[in-house]
């Protein structure tokens, strides 16, 4: 496998995250077989946040590692947190401190490779997060920072108190909610049909050197469903099925490959903890979709060449 840079971090990493938003809703016997399944396709990159399941999902990933006499230094854990439910968002320093320490007791980890703020807080201070990243990389709990759902002035806004570089920024992105690659594509298009609603982030993300680890990569709309088999998009899926004969693989390879296949060498956070469809997932790696492939996918999405 050939892995990829995690922005600045020195991290080398797989091009594929697995999120683990779903353990606390699987049976014991099933999460095991997705971790056995990650390990041997060499995905050991762990994606997961404080509010998933309340905590749960890392309590139960904490114990399937121990259980399965994995060694840390053999995983990549990534966490996130900010997100106090149906309340606020929070950057304070104490809030962050409280959830690192939170996340690490649930992870039976003394700390976590990224740590990533999971949505913006209004009322950020710069200074504060600083703070508290330095605490906790002083103390060796979080080796690596980053964000999510972040534009690039929020970024900016940040990054110019920080000691450390934002190494990622995890974003929603799939070839039904791809606005972050259309909206340059359409600049100076004086239609209406160019809403400016990611400034830019692609791009900026590349010029930084952080990586855009893409969320819900299946989905469509906000959480609404997957794309794929869905009534609401036949071309894209005649397309997806077309492709998936002509590379030899099933049509979820072929959604995910279109994201891989992109030059800012995104990291795809899948969301399965079925192992049949993570291997499928796995075969996107193995190909790379020709160019006259990958806008015809764009162009079946919905998408436009002005």
């Amino acid at each position: 496998m050939e892995k990829i840079k995690l922005g600045k971090s020195g991290l080398l990493v797989p091009p594929i995250a697995l999120g683990c938003m779903r353990l606390a809703d699987a049976e014991r016997t099933q999460a095991d077989k997705f971790l056995h399944t990650a390990l041997e396709l060499e995905l050991n990159f762990f994606d997961h946040a404080d509010i998933y399941g309340g905590g749960a999902c890392e309590r139960v990933f904490g114990e399937m590692i121990k259980d399965a006499g994995v060694r840390r230094e053999d995983l990549i854990i990534q966490s996130k947190c900010a997100i106090v439910p149906g309340k606020m968002y929070d950057f304070s320093k104490e809030h962050i401190l409280s959830a690192v320490d939170g996340s690490l007791k649930r992870l039976g980890t003394d700390y976590l490779d990224v740590l990533l703020l999971h949505r913006p807080d209004a009322l950020m201070e710069p200074e504060e997060v600083a703070e508290a990243f330095d605490e906790l990389e002083k103390s060796g709990k979080v080796r690596h920072f980053g964000v999510s759902n972040e534009d690039p002035y929020t970024m900016e806004l940040l990054q110019s108190a920080l000691h450390q570089p934002i190494c990622a920024n995890q974003l929603q992105m799939s070839l039904t909610n791809a606005t972050m690659i259309a909206q340059p594509m359409n600049t100076n298009i004086c239609d209406g049909l160019n809403p400016v609603l990611d400034n830019g982030v692609l791009n900026y993300c590349r010029l930084h050197n952080i990586t855009i680890q893409t969320w819900s990569p299946f989905q469509y709309g906000f959480f609404e469903g997957v794309f794929i088999g869905s009534e609401k998009y036949p071309k894209l899926n005649a397309k997806l099925d077309e492709l998936a004969e002509k590379y030899n693989v099933t049509n979820t390879a072929i959604a995910l490959a279109w994201i891989l296949r992109h030059p800012a060498k995104m990291q795809a956070v899948t969301g399965t903890i079925n192992p049949k469809r993570l291997r499928d997932c796995a075969a996107a790696l193995d190909i790379t979709l020709a160019r006259e492939d990958w806008y015809a996918l764009y162009l079946a999405a919905g998408y436009r060449l002005p």
